[in-house]
């Protein structure tokens, strides 16, 4: 057939690639189940201890002095102090239970944060507000202890939501798997589940289902699509000795597989594995929470106990003073700090799953932000990746474009090889009916042969003209980006057909979108010079570097960091990873084989390049909108607690815990509403 042979081996290239890259030491599938189950149980418990501490909160508030002077009306009765008491030590030891339990762990490993500072300022609020029960006088923080928990275990559970709501996006990949399996045993073929198969069983795959698991074809062949493992999307021709991949999704024929290593091992289960762990990673942002965490900790106590001592030695009442210090470190625990970067990791990591980009890597994502440079591999990734008809043309005046087509579909029909495809998909396009072929034969190598209507039929590739001396149509041109088919009748040239690997239409506005934000994009391909030239001058792009071989790409994003650039280098191959690994981001396009080789960041399950430009725009604004909350949740500190220690006492300005708290609502209000208005531009 008249595909060149670069081409092929491309594409039988990255494959191959892919196939080695899959290991069979893992056992992902039960891990990522358990650690599935596991998350579950986590979120359930917090979501339980969540609306438990609710439903208790509403009495403690109700019988809060502190509420009822600020509503303007009281109700008590005897005793109530104590109910109040009771009521909030199950707050405190049920729903502070995970902060208390966080807090002695960052203590025995020396590492304070956000755990410690919810833990201590609970415990000091219930200690103080138990002793004013008991005779101390002053007044009580059970509400503000209640609140405190009750938006601590919201924070929590809304950033495990937010982790499990990626994670559905592992669901879809899950789903790739087939659930059953043709076993084929003693002659005969079982029904069996995927989950049973064992090293060395022999499965039959059926043309259009699924492969069951990674193997090795022992009978038949077939083109298998893998594109959804390794976003390569012409179909690849498999033949005995071939490796196959678990979910790839089989051609028109019958297959029989020798099975490699059982589904748990499969590539597919590590790939869902590692988008697993990766989204259970922190990013520098929450890492940059924590620290203002632990700052906050040291701060509180070193505050507290300043306000107690300045209090106390300059005359003041010790309930007065403890009161004080108290107020200080309680208002130090900003309600709004524990929200401020779960919030907006929660938004943007199930608003990036809905626009298909698993974001495996957090800190890859908030990197985009600061790249310079896209480097784009080109097949698959700006160019389709399969064959489309680019141009019919007649070589006689009596015939049309249609008939061309027809003739060529006709002979294609029985064939899966991607160029037959390109034409029957365009047959399909112009609607055309496709007359019968008979006496059908291959010509190895060059093309397809066959009768219609009584006349000798060829679909032929330029070689085959050469070979037997025929002239090519006067005026025939061909560029080295298209692969050209020649129809002869009755041993004279009808026309010929140009099929050739199209530009995605979304490929210029992705440049046009990188252009506006100052970024530059640079092609990086393996194929020859004239056709990224072509390819990168169609698309404006800043430049091209062609016939790079897959080791040398590497060396091209370390020649463009050395001038200062941060790269993102984006690509679909196996061949691409060494590049993937070595830029500042790694993009991913298909959800594919580079997840296998676990050096892309960010995956574009979508495989579209604008992709790319709306998820450096998503990464700027989530980074700006975890700033925003974090200056938002501290600069409230900054300001109640001079105020609560009371710097300004002398002027008759004190923030009473009541005040304090209630900036501390408004603060918390201000950094939910701000999270939720981040949206991905497209």
């Amino acid at each position: 057939m008249g595909i060149k042979p670069n081409d092929m081996d491309d594409m039988n290239m990255k494959t191959h690639e892919t196939m080695h890259h899959t290991h069979s030491n893992l056992d992902a599938h039960s891990m990522n189940h358990k650690g599935h189950n596991h998350h579950a149980m986590m979120i359930a418990d917090f979501k339980k201890r969540f609306y438990v501490v609710l439903f208790l909160a509403i009495p403690v508030v109700l019988l809060s002095p502190m509420i009822q002077h600020l509503v303007g009306f009281t109700w008590r009765f005897p005793g109530s102090s104590y109910v109040l008491l009771v009521i909030s030590t199950i707050i405190f030891l049920y729903g502070g239970f995970p902060f208390l339990k966080g807090l002695k762990n960052e203590l025995r490993q020396k590492n304070p944060g956000m755990m410690t500072l919810i833990g201590f300022a609970i415990s000091v609020a219930y200690i103080y507000s138990a002793a004013t029960v008991f005779g101390l006088k002053g007044t009580d923080f059970f509400w503000e202890l209640a609140t405190l928990i009750l938006i601590m275990l919201l924070g929590h559970w809304m950033e495990m939501q937010s982790i499990a709501g990626a994670s559905k996006s592992l669901e879809l990949l899950v789903h790739l798997m087939p659930s059953d399996a043709h076993l084929l045993k003693d002659g005969n073929v079982h029904d069996v589940t995927t989950d049973s198969l064992k090293k060395d069983d022999i499965i039959l795959i059926k043309p259009g289902e699924k492969v069951a698991a990674d193997g090795v074809i022992t009978e038949g062949e077939s083109y298998i699509n893998e594109s959804m493992l390794t976003g390569e999307s012409k179909p690849v021709k498999k033949i005995k000795g071939d490796k196959v991949i678990a979910g790839s999704i089989n051609g028109n024929g019958a297959i029989q597989i020798n099975v490699s290593n059982a589904s748990k091992d499969s590539y597919l289960a590590q790939v869902i594995r590692l988008v697993d762990d990766a989204q259970k990673a922190k990013s520098k942002t929450q890492l940059l929470a924590d620290k203002a965490a632990r700052w906050l900790t040291a701060i509180a106590l070193a505050a507290g106990i300043i306000t107690f001592l300045c209090w106390y030695a300059s005359g003041h009442s010790l309930e007065f003073s403890i009161a004080r210090m108290v107020t200080v470190i309680v208002i130090c625990c900003p309600h709004a700090l524990g929200l401020a970067v779960p919030l907006v990791v929660a938004k943007s990591t199930s608003l990036a799953a809905k626009n298909g980009l698993l974001i495996k890597d957090r800190t890859a994502f908030e990197n985009a932000r600061k790249i310079t440079t896209v480097v784009f591999d080109k097949t698959g990734t700006l160019t389709i990746g399969k064959f489309e008809v680019a141009r019919i043309v007649p070589a006689k005046k009596d015939i049309s474009e249609n008939e061309i087509i027809q003739t060529a579909a006709a002979l294609e029909q029985n064939s899966e090889h991607p160029i037959a495809t390109g034409i029957l998909q365009k047959a399909k396009e112009l609607n055309t009916q496709i007359p019968a072929a008979e006496n059908f034969k291959a010509i190895p190598g060059k093309g397809v042969e066959a009768t219609i209507d009584g006349k000798q039929t060829l679909v032929v590739s330029p070689g085959y003209l050469k070979e037997n001396n025929i002239t090519f149509p006067e005026g025939f041109i061909s560029n080295d980006s298209e692969t050209i088919v020649f129809v002869i009748i009755n041993h004279e040239t009808a026309g010929y057909i140009a099929l050739a690997d199209a530009i995605r239409p979304e490929s210029a506005d992705a440049v046009a979108t990188l252009k506006k934000e100052n970024i530059k994009s640079i092609l990086l391909t393996g194929d020859n010079s004239k056709v990224a030239k072509t390819v990168s001058d169609t698309l404006k792009m800043d430049g091209f570097i062609a016939e790079v071989l897959p080791h040398q790409k590497a060396e091209k994003i370390k020649e463009l960091q050395s001038k200062g650039e941060f790269i993102a280098m984006t690509g679909d191959g196996i061949n691409d990873a060494p590049a993937l690994a070595e830029a500042n981001v790694g993009i991913a396009v298909g959800s594919g084989s580079d997840i296998a080789a676990a050096t892309a960041g960010i995956v574009l399950v979508n495989s579209n390049p604008e992709d790319i430009a709306s998820l450096i725009l998503f990464g700027k604004a989530t980074y700006k909108k975890m700033l925003q909350n974090l200056i938002w949740a501290t600069g409230y500190n900054v300001v109640a607690m001079p105020l609560a220690a009371g710097v300004l006492y002398h002027w008759g300005i004190l923030l009473s815990p009541a005040a304090g708290a209630a900036l501390m609502a408004i603060s918390t209000i201000v950094v939910a509403i701000n999270a939720s208005i981040l949206k991905i531009k497209k």
